[in-house]
């Protein structure tokens, strides 16, 4: 049963919040939405942790051009090992020992054929990367374990003065997580149904942290952008094939990182919220009787059309198998 959030009125006068000299650490961060998220946190004056597996040469550039005050810094990090995000956050601690203000767990990934419903596991297809014995989708583990598990462990340094730095969230000295949802948090796609779930629950999951900032001080929301020019879809032409370049328009990667510093410093918005992102538009998504993404930079012109593409992998013999049963039979 879910408990009503209780409204602006309701929650205790909460201090003004500002990037400039703060600290964050950014998953995700070495390209795409995250990187400009990062590189625009320390323009304004906030030290970033870099976490990802790799940084594309611009997210480089930031440890170059940043090397003091603010500082970047790098973390080699694989969002699904639990002891690689500890380590994350032990490496923030010593590197910056003011303490931990801003978390955003931002790494995903946009359902590749390795870790997609229609190419399960150990199937006759032989695409799927995930293990038919190991109970899990790597497609589920970044995009809906890795920023639930990244949330808690933020939340758990937030609240231990001992561990940050003597920084201990409070309504008067508050903190901040930004996750990133998506459009698809609102929608329906047969090409994607993992990623289409995983960010409802990513939806559900800020929403109902939202009382912490009244009685905590911890602000948990997040942004829901459309559809974002980044490698998440430039570098994957089974996705670019749903674009008409006539007739559909990109949002930029610089309008959700805008988007995503009001969530963090924007005292109007509180926490809870959901902030989508079109081309040119940013608006506040209800959790109850929402309208839906309209407009520029929400659509893609050739999403029915490209479900023939899973109606012929469900036509062809044995779909789902694995292996092994297809040669018995």
């Amino acid at each position: 049963m879910a408990a009503k959030q209780s409204s602006t009125s309701e929650r205790i006068e909460a201090k003004g919040f500002t990037v400039q000299g703060k600290t964050a650490i950014v998953t995700g961060a070495g390209s795409g939405i995250n990187y400009s998220f990062a590189a625009l946190l320390l323009s304004r004056g906030c030290n970033v942790v870099l976490a990802d597996l790799a940084l594309r040469p611009e997210a480089q550039n930031l440890l170059q051009t940043y090397s003091s005050h603010p500082r970047a810094m790098f973390v080699e990090t694989d969002v699904t090992d639990w002891k690689q995000l500890d380590r994350m956050f032990e490496t923030c601690a010593r590197e910056f020992p003011q303490g931990l203000d801003i978390v955003c767990p931002g790494a995903g990934i946009y359902d590749p054929h390795w870790t997609n419903f229609w190419h399960p596991p150990g199937s006759s297809s032989g695409v799927s990367r995930d293990d038919p014995e190991g109970g899990r989708y790597a497609s589920l583990d970044i995009n809906i374990t890795h920023p639930i598990r990244t949330t808690q462990l933020a939340i758990s340094r937030f609240l231990d003065a001992e561990r940050n730095g003597g920084n201990k969230a409070s309504p008067a000295n508050p903190k901040r997580v930004v996750i990133v949802s998506s459009i698809a948090g609102q929608m329906a796609n047969l090409n994607t149904p993992l990623y289409v779930a995983g960010k409802h629950a990513m939806n559900g999951f800020i929403r109902s942290l939202a009382a912490l900032e009244a009685r905590v001080g911890i602000r948990v929301n997040g942004v829901a952008p459309g559809i974002i020019k980044t490698p998440l879809w430039t570098e994957h032409p089974e996705k670019m094939a749903y674009l008409d370049s006539g007739k559909d328009e990109w949002a930029t990667p610089e309008e959700v990182a805008e988007a995503m510093v009001r969530c963090v410093e924007d005292e109007e918005l509180g926490g809870g919220v959901v902030l989508e992102v079109g081309k040119g538009q940013t608006r506040r998504v209800e959790a109850l009787n929402d309208g839906g993404p309209g407009g520029a930079g929400h659509t893609v012109s050739r999403l029915a059309e490209s479900y023939e593409e899973v109606y012929g992998w469900l036509a062809r013999e044995g779909w789902g198998q694995r292996k092994r049963e297809k040669s018995v039979l």
